[in-house]
Parts: C-alpha cells; sequence; structure tokens
C-alpha cells in the first residue's frame, strides 16, 4: 500500500520584504541615533558627503510633497519630519565644522566634494561674491520665509483651537438635527482635534526652522575666525592664504546647509499658509489666478507699458504682455461655457424631461415621515431665514433624548394639490393629519379656555383642538402681557408634527431602523439577541420596542430591553409575555417618568369586582390568551374608567391605573381608543422605592 505523501513545500525562514515592512520602527530609530552620534563621531570626508547629499534630497522630497498635498493634514507629519531633518542639517554641521577646522589648511577639498563643489560653483575664484551671496541667502531665510511663517504659524495656532469649542458645538448641532450620522461625527471630530494638534505643533516646529538659520549663522563664524586663528597659529599660514583657504570652506558649508533650510522652510511657508484652501498648490493658486480674466487684462495692458517706457526692453515685455492677454481670453472662454453648461443643467434640473424616470422613482418614493406644504407656505422653507426645517431638524435630538426613538428624516416638499395655506403630514406614504395656518400671524391661546376678545381670525389650534386666534405681531404682545399663549406658525407646524409621529412611533419603527438599533449595540448583546432561543430574535425585539412605543415608553436603555427579551424567550413564544417581562424590567423606569412634583406615582386602583372579572375574563388555550367579556360589561368598564379618568384631569392631573399583571394588556387595550396617553402599569411595573399614591378607585 502506498504511503500518503506527508512532505510539505519547504518555506523560507523569513521574508526580507516583510522584515522591512515591520522593523521600519526600528530603522527609523537608528537613524535617529546615528543624527545623535554625528555630534560626537568624526566622520570622514566620504561620509559627510552623503549626509550632504541626503540632507539635500530630503529636503526636496518634503517641498514637493507639500506641493502636491490636498491639505494640510494630509502632511501632519510634518513637524516630526521637521525636527529630524533640522537635527540632520545641524549634525552635519557639526562634523562638517570639525573637518574644516581641523583640515582646512589642505585646501578647498579638505571637507568633503559636496562643500568643495558649493564653493567653487557660487564662489568662483572671488570669495566676496560668495560671502554676499550667503548672506542673501541667508536673510532671505531667516528674515522673510522663516518669521513670515513662524507668524502665520502662531496665528493659525491660535485660531484654531479658540474656534474648537464653536466646531464641535455645529458638529453635535448637526448630529442632533440629523444630518450626518455618528460616524461623519466622529470623523469631523477627528478632523478638528487633529487640525488643532496640527497647527500648535506647526507653531513650536516653526522655531526650529529660526533656531537652525540662528545656528548656521554662529557656526559659519566660528569657522571663518576659527579657521583664520588656526591655519596662521598651528600651520603657519599666511593671513591672505588662511583667509582663502577657510572663508571659502565656511561658505561652501554655509551654502550647503542653507540651501536644504531655505528649501524645507518654504515648505512649511506652503503648509501653513494653505490653510481652507483644498487641493495641491498649483491647483489652489493658479486656478483661483485664472477665475478672473479682466485682472490678467490690466497686467498685459500694464506690462505692455512698462515696456515702452524708455529704456525697458519691449522685446521682453511684449511677448509676455502678449502672453499674459492670450491666457486670460482662453479663461474667459472656458468660465462663459461653464456657466452655460451650468445654466443649462439648472433648467434641465427645473423643467421635465421627456423621460419620466425620475418624476417616476420620487412619485414611488414611500417618506417614512413627509411634511406636504400648500403654496401659501413654500416660503417657511425657501426664505433666507426660514425657521422651519431647522426646527423640523431639531425633533430628531428630542425624540432620541425622551423615547431613544431613531427619528427618520423628516422630507419637507410643497404640493401643489393641498390647499394654499394647508400642510399636510404623511406616515409611509399615508396621510395622517393636515391643518391650516397663517404664515405672516400668530396664534393665539387662552390657557383658561375662556373666550379671546382680541381682533383677529378665528380658528382652532390643530393638533389639540383648542379655541384660538391668528392675529398680528402687535397684537400678539399685547395677548402676552395678558397671560395668553402666543404661538408662531412654525410652533404649531412642529408641534403638530411632535404629536402625530408621537401617535406613530410603533409604525414608524420597521425592521430596518430595528436592525440598524441591534447593530449599534456593543457586540455582547448582539450576540445575546442572537443567541436567545427565538427563531427571529430582531422581528421578536421589534414587536417588544413597538409596544412599548405605543404606550410613551422610552426604549433608550435597550441593552436592559434586550436581556428582558432573552430572558422571556427562553421560557415562552408569547409576545405579551415578553412585552410584560420587558415592561417589568424597566419598571424604575416607569416610575420615574410617573412621579409627581411630591414624588409620588399617583394611581387609580380597581375595585376587588373589576379586577376578578377581568382575571376570570381571560381564558389560555395552546399558550394563547384570549380576552372573553361580554361587550356590555366592557362598555360599562369604559364608562366607570372615563369617569373616573376625567374626574382628575380637570385638575390637570393624570394619573396611571394600576391592575393585575394578567389584566394589564387588556385594560390597556380597552383604554387605548378611549384616553390612549393614559398610562396604565401592572403591579409588576412597581420599583420596590417608589411611592404610590392612590387617588382614586373605580368601582363597579
Amino acid at each position: 500500500m502506498a504511503l500518503p505523501d506527508t512532505t510539505t513545500a519547504a518555506k523560507p525562514a523569513f521574508s526580507f520584504g516583510k522584515l522591512g515592512r515591520d522593523n521600519r520602527d526600528i530603522g527609523f530609530a537608528i537613524g535617529v541615533m546615528l543624527i545623535l552620534a554625528m555630534l560626537f563621531v568624526p566622520l570622514p570626508p566620504f561620509l559627510l558627503d552623503l549626509g550632504l547629499a541626503i540632507s539635500l534630497s530630503l529636503s526636496v522630497l518634503i517641498l514637493m510633497v507639500a506641493l502636491w498635498i490636498g491639505t494640510p493634514l494630509e502632511f501632519n507629519s510634518f513637524p516630526t519630519l521637521l525636527l529630524v531633518v533640522t537635527m540632520l542639517r545641524l549634525a552635519l554641521n557639526v562634523s562638517s565644522t570639525r573637518l574644516i577646522l581641523a583640515r582646512g589648511h589642505e585646501g578647498p577639498g579638505a571637507a568633503g566634494n559636496v562643500i568643495e563643489g558649493f564653493a567653487q560653483f557660487i564662489v568662483g575664484g572671488d570669495f566676496v561674491i560668495g560671502i554676499v551671496v550667503f548672506i542673501i541667502l541667508v536673510i532671505i531665510n531667516f528674515v522673510v520665509i522663516t518669521k513670515g511663517s513662524t507668524r502665520i504659524a502662531e496665528v493659525a495656532a491660535r485660531f484654531s483651537l479658540d474656534a474648537m469649542p464653536g466646531k464641535q458645538m455645529a458638529i453635535d448641532a448637526d448630529l442632533g438635527a440629523g444630518v450626518i450620522n455618528e460616524q461623519e461625527a466622529k470623523t469631523r471630530r477627528r478632523i478638528v482635534e487633529e487640525e488643532s494638534s496640527f497647527f500648535g505643533a506647526m507653531d513650536g516646529a516653526s522655531k526650529f526652522v529660526r533656531g537652525d538659520a540662528v545656528a548656521g549663522l554662529i557656526i559659519v563664524l566660528i569657522n571663518v575666525f576659527g579657521g583664520i586663528l588656526i591655519g596662521m597659529l598651528s600651520h603657519d599660514l599666511s593671513v591672505t592664504q588662511a583667509l582663502s583657504n577657510y572663508t571659502v570652506l565656511t561658505i561652501g558649508d554655509g551654502l550647503v546647509t542653507q540651501i536644504p533650510a531655505l528649501i524645507v522652510s518654504l515648505a512649511a511657508g506652503l503648509l501653513v499658509t494653505k490653510g481652507g484652501t483644498s487641493g495641491a498648490a498649483n491647483e489652489a493658486v493658479l486656478g483661483q489666478l485664472s477665475n478672473f480674466p479682466k485682472a490678467l487684462y490690466m497686467a498685459s495692458a500694464l506690462t505692455f507699458g512698462i515696456g515702452w517706457l524708455p529704456g525697458f526692453p519691449l522685446t521682453i515685455f511684449l511677448p509676455l504682455a502678449a502672453g499674459m492677454a492670450g491666457f486670460g481670453y482662453v479663461m474667459q472662454k472656458q468660465i462663459a461655457e461653464r456657466l452655460a453648461k451650468d445654466t443649462q443643467e439648472a433648467k434641465d434640473a427645473a423643467t421635465p424631461t421627456d423621460a419620466p424616470s425620475d418624476g417616476v422613482a420620487d412619485m414611488l418614493r414611500v417618506d417614512d415621515v413627509r411634511l406636504d406644504l400648500g403654496a401659501g407656505l413654500v416660503p417657511m422653507i425657501t426664505s433666507v431665514d426660514a425657521a422651519l426645517p431647522g426646527k423640523v431638524k431639531s425633533l430628531r435630538s428630542l425624540f432620541i433624548k425622551d423615547y431613544g426613538f431613531v427619528l427618520p428624516p423628516v422630507r419637507i416638499k410643497d404640493d401643489s394639490d393641498l390647499p394654499s395655506l394647508t400642510y399636510s403630514i404623511s406616515l409611509q406614504g399615508v396621510e395622517a393629519a393636515r391643518g391650516e395656518i397663517e404664515p405672516l400671524m400668530m396664534m393665539v391661546i387662552n390657557p383658561t379656555g375662556e373666550d379671546i376678545d382680541l381682533p383677529g381670525k378665528r380658528t382652532r389650534e390643530p393638533t389639540f383642538g383648542l379655541e384660538a386666534i391668528w392675529v398680528d405681531e402687535a397684537t400678539a404682545s399685547e395677548a402676552e402681557l395678558r397671560g395668553m399663549t402666543v404661538v408662531d406658525p412654525e410652533s404649531v407646524v412642529t408641534t403638530h408634527l411632535t404629536e402625530v409621529i408621537k401617535e406613530h412611533m410603533p409604525e414608524i419603527l420597521t425592521y430596518s431602523a430595528t436592525q440598524e438599533l441591534i447593530e449599534g449595540q456593543d457586540k455582547d448583546y448582539q450576540k445575546l439577541l442572537a443567541d436567545s432561543s427565538n427563531n427571529s430574535p430582531a422581528v421578536m425585539l421589534q414587536h417588544v420596542l413597538q409596544a412599548l412605543l405605543a404606550e410613551r415608553v422610552s426604549i433608550r436603555n435597550l441593552p436592559k430591553i434586550i436581556e428582558a427579551v432573552a430572558e422571556a424567550s427562553a421560557n415562552t413564544k408569547n409576545i405579551r409575555t415578553v412585552i410584560e417581562h420587558a415592561r417589568g424590567k424597566l419598571a424604575k423606569q416607569i416610575c420615574q417618568t410617573l412621579k409627581d412634583p411630591q414624588g409620588y406615582v399617583p394611581v387609580i386602583n380597581l375595585n376587588g369586582e373589576w379586577e376578578r372579572e377581568l382575571v376570570n375574563s381571560i381564558s389560555t388555550a395552546n399558550g394563547e390568551d384570549t380576552f372573553l367579556m361580554s361587550p356590555s360589561r366592557v362598555q360599562e368598564f369604559v364608562l366607570a374608567m372615563r369617569k373616573e379618568i376625567q374626574k382628575h384631569s380637570a385638575a390637570d392631573h393624570w394619573p396611571a391605573i394600576l391592575v393585575t399583571p394578567q389584566a394589564r394588556p387588556y385594560v390597556r387595550s380597552i383604554l387605548e381608543r378611549v384616553s390612549p396617553t393614559t398610562q396604565v402599569i401592572s403591579h409588576n411595573e412597581v420599583h420596590r422605592k417608589a411611592s404610590l399614591r392612590t387617588i382614586g378607585t373605580v368601582g363597579s
């Protein structure tokens, strides 16, 4: 019998590519240590040439990155990199100084080929010219670029820090209004924090550049005077020869250090001056310059005029003026084409097309919540100071705070089919309510219920049906002084919208919305719900949440509700039992919302006869409960309950009905149509620390 092949392909012990990726931090640390070592260990000319070449190449790379990045935060490691390259230049300065002072008497090649090359190229045999060029470069770097970059970095850091609280509040406001989701809010907060940190770091990093320029000047002076003294005293050079040797080497050393410093300073200036612009430097600068063809024309005319001045070379200024004028013409043509295209697109968007696909899609779209406005109310959403959209958006934070209910976006649109001053509230494509308002007037309501003796247009408040009147602003001020309630039209609409949504929260909480709530929980609770014995845990949870919202019970404590669903579903599939178990878990929360100002929970009890009859009317078969009370007795019970509730509501008291756990769902179902806001609680929902106060009893 053949043995199975147990050989395996030989695997390499390690991968150089992977090793390089995994040990980049070690390589960076070694590089920093080598830079520090150069401060103390003498370098031969070859290694000094290598270090100077690396410094020059790295500075050019930094400048190119600064030119191409879109926003400053894309290069937020710049302050750290600036510190490293500055330290590299200073370490090379120390090494070159050591070589110049030790071997400067040997000639221009004493400190390596790079320094000699710079010295010969710039000095060209006359060290006075080299000194002048070097001083000019230092002035440009130190006085112009470095000083300007430092000031901009200081201002940017201060303004960024001062603006941080306002930006955070704006993010929180957008999140509360539903404009952005939680993930986008986290991203925007992170960007604000990174901006503040970046500009603060740039403020400090700009001091590195300034200090580097000062150190360069000091090192140059040391090299010149120290070299001359060493050459004359130690190597018996004449003053002229010592001055020539050491000055040429010092200028070469200074140039090979100052040129990379100048390049990095320019990169720093580009970063801090980028500010709020986005895109690469050429896009930000050239794009904005080309947006003004008239400016190009004027510049062309002035350039052409300067060329005709006595002694000026017209052959240079004339082509330059022609180029600017031609560029302006091309830009003007492109801008005109772009405006024409935008205008046509706007017309196409405003005019129905022959292909009605977009219109059909819009007509078939079913919004969870939609507010339609008649033609006369459209300015309430289109005017510059329109307050209605903001008030509607603020409802999102209200429902999250009070009920833990994530309100879907409310779509506001005009409807030409509605009467001019009428608005309509639709839920999932079905009109739920409508009302009529006067957009330029104020609604006055008398809280005492007495007649309002003010001139105006009589009406009824659309939410609660109270007697009201529309008045002008002057009359509204008078009404406020007389203690009446004055409401603006936007508040009338949002109040009506709020009450409609409260009444229909169970319908709006769809399976998809429930799934989003589940996904927003910790992984442990998601697993707990998934591991419950119910075959469709999300559907079960949706039913429980809908039942709680129907009775105005907040679902913010979703983890506790999930625990309750998991516990109850392990023993029963009866949805009513699971709901009651969840309400028992929320006993403390329910009692807290029912407390009166004195800290008591006011309740209305049922007498013993009604309690027994309600419990005896419940029949259980195959795990399902059925309520079998006769219609006549149900009617008698409703009348008795209504009488007791109205007696307390007249005094603005809204007690809860306290019943047995078995009867609670059915009592709630009976009262739902006659008094939907009346809370019905069972003895299981009375928290052990809650203090009850019985203010009434329903008798037979």
